[in-house]
């Protein structure tokens, strides 16, 4: 499967569109997820080009910070969106992980797969 593909970027959507307000992904996490052909980069990739319907505020580094705090206007607008959905960051820019992340019916951290990429 390629990027450009639509069923491509439908997966990822359709899988960011279930976080729960309140919780975030990482770009790897979602990677991971969804399987062969998929990476981290690629996903930031496609959801750059997300719709209105998708949620991408939800979707962080695995550092636990925003990404786009200098690509969107205003300024740090993932940030502000999240903490309005009750998503706590540090002065530094991070939210807790361990209290924040999401994870899918299936996908939970006791997953030796998941627990490679998740930062403590």
């Amino acid at each position: 499967m390629n990027v450009n593909e639509k069923q491509y970027r439908e997966r990822v959507f359709d899988l960011v569109r279930k976080i729960p307000k309140g919780k975030v992904m990482t770009y790897g996490q979602i990677a991971i997820i969804l399987g062969k052909g998929y990476t981290a980069r690629t996903v930031g990739y496609v959801m750059h080009g997300s719709d209105d319907g998708v949620p991408w505020q939800r979707v962080i580094n695995s550092q636990g910070k925003c990404s786009t705090g200098r690509l969107t206007m205003p300024l740090n607008l993932q940030q502000s969106m999240l903490e309005q959905e009750g998503v706590v960051f540090s002065k530094s820019g991070k939210c807790d992980l361990s209290k924040f992340q999401w994870w899918p019916e299936g996908f939970e951290p006791e997953d030796d797969r998941i627990k490679l990429f998740r930062k403590n």
